[in-house]
């Protein structure tokens, strides 16, 4: 019988100069490489005093640092200054709330100045390695695909402006912003707006502001070959013309009912044609449509313009309709047809059977549902901070969520400059790259008025960190 290895294990009351995150050297680097500390502290200097030791910009990245590597409350902090030869001076608790409240005093100014601080971090992060497909600045598969999607986050406490929410829940609902990286790689957070939980997921202004302050984050040379994905929350006709009016594509999720309901019913056998997965193959027992010619003419609308905002849909919008047998065990829906389950989506995009001036609907049903993707996103920033919003005021916890954005952001950064573009690290969720990378233990070691960091010789992916470090090294 294998006896454990801890049978003859006894602590030893001595202590090294060991690091418990000695892979958080890669989020160090990525800092420095993206600038993102220098711009905060430009940012952000209106809000340090002349006697203050600890510059608000330095604790937001501490912070930031400590949600990277798993924390989910400012405490947590203690962490990174437990290792100051890897993360320098860090503020100590007193300090970091009374910073927080500094900030959340004046959170309408700060959060503009900490997103603009994001946005030319990100700019100079996309300069080194974009991480998208395509030809930048280019439609043809060079499409920035931004997703928004609304989630809730239960409070445990009656914290500030905490609301029931629709889920018969108890606590916030902010909006989420991402764009996708596709394929080979992750995606990162553009845009995080705080709402009550009694916000409605599909208020259009919402939608609007936040499409806004994802777009200002991308570097300006991409914002005009955008593509707005989102559930049918989104599918307002405000919304819709605000994506129009901006020269943006939009794929979004649209109610089958109604309209839609009369043309499933009038178009003909012959216009459904089989679906495909993500790899082009065939998927059993599923088929598209375009409906858009078999949907009734809409009345004319009756309500004032000024008063209630577009009456119409956009005139380029067409709706594409997937039907699919349920799974077995599924619960049946109103909107189910003769044993077809349908859900719809809008969009204007150009529709080509050929391919040539256009997407082929199969083309288009597969890129809308790959919007899957944001819920993946949303549940990694649950395991980034968002889980829990740990202050009771309102707008502590909006700059809270700024903090979690910069923490996904040095993930996702360091993935995207670190690793080789179709690296299966360039994939990892954050819990499995805090496993392998980021909390290695290591040994400090001091020789020629040098700190050098030792790594478990054993340690399987000594190779990813050795090759991370020289590619941050060198950009």
């Amino acid at each position: 019988m294998n006896r454990s290895g801890l049978a003859g294990v006894v602590l030893d009351p001595e202590r090294e100069s060991l690091v418990s995150s000695a892979g958080g050297v890669l989020l160090g680097q990525v800092v420095r490489a993206s600038g993102l500390q220098r711009m905060l502290s430009a940012g952000l200097a209106p809000w340090r005093s002349t006697r203050t030791v600890h510059d608000p910009g330095k604790v937001l990245i501490d912070l930031a640092t400590a949600v990277a590597l798993g924390g989910d409350c400012a405490a947590d902090v203690a962490v990174v200054r437990a290792q100051p030869d890897l993360f320098g001076a860090v503020a100590s608790d007193p300090t970091v709330s009374r910073v927080i409240a500094r900030l959340a005093a004046d959170a309408g100014q700060v959060v503009p100045a900490i997103r603009a601080a994001r946005a030319k971090a990100r700019a100079a992060v996309w300069a080194r390695r974009r991480p998208l497909a395509g030809t930048a600045g280019s439609r043809d598969g060079g499409l920035v695909i931004v997703d928004l999607d609304a989630t809730l986050v239960t409070a445990h406490s009656d914290k500030e402006h905490a609301a029931p929410t629709y889920k018969k829940g108890f606590g916030f609902a902010p909006m989420c912003a991402f764009v996708d990286h596709g394929e080979y790689g992750t995606g990162e957070v553009l845009a995080l707006d705080l709402r009550p939980g009694n916000a409605s997921p599909f208020n259009a202004a919402d939608h609007i502001r936040c499409l806004d302050a994802a777009l200002a984050q991308l570097p300006e040379t991409e914002r005009g070959q955008v593509l707005v994905r989102a559930d049918a929350g989104g599918g307002s006709k405000a919304f819709l013309h605000h994506v129009t009016d901006l020269d943006l594509e939009y794929s979004i999720g649209f109610p089958a009912q109604g309209p839609v309901e009369t043309a499933i019913e009038t178009i003909p056998e012959s216009a459904w044609i089989d679906a495909i997965d993500s790899d082009g193959l065939p998927r059993d027992g599923a088929q598209v449509a375009d409906l858009t010619d078999w949907m009734p003419t809409p009345t004319m609308p009756t309500r004032s313009v000024a008063r209630f905002g577009p009456q119409h849909w956009p005139d380029t919008m067409r709706v594409i309709a997937r039907r699919e047998r349920p799974h077995p065990g599924a619960q049946l829906r109103l909107t189910d047809r003769n044993g077809w389950r349908i859900t719809c989506f809008a969009t204007n995009t150009p529709i080509d059977p050929t391919g040539r001036r256009g997407w082929p609907v199969q083309d288009l049903e597969v890129r809308h549902r790959q919007r899957a993707r944001a819920e993946d996103r949303i549940r990694n920033l649950k395991d980034t901070g968002l889980r829990n919003l740990p202050f009771h005021g309102y707008t502590h916890n909006q700059i809270w969520l700024e903090i979690v954005a910069l923490a996904a952001d040095l993930l996702t950064w360091t993935q995207t400059l670190a690793f080789h573009d179709h690296a299966p690290a360039r994939r990892w969720e954050p819990k499995r790259l805090r496993l392998r990378i980021l909390h290695v233990a290591g040994r400090i070691t001091r020789t020629a008025r040098r700190n050098h960091l030792r790594l478990p010789r054993d340690w399987p992916w000594n190779q990813l960190i050795d090759t991370g470090w020289a590619a941050l090294r060198t950009t």
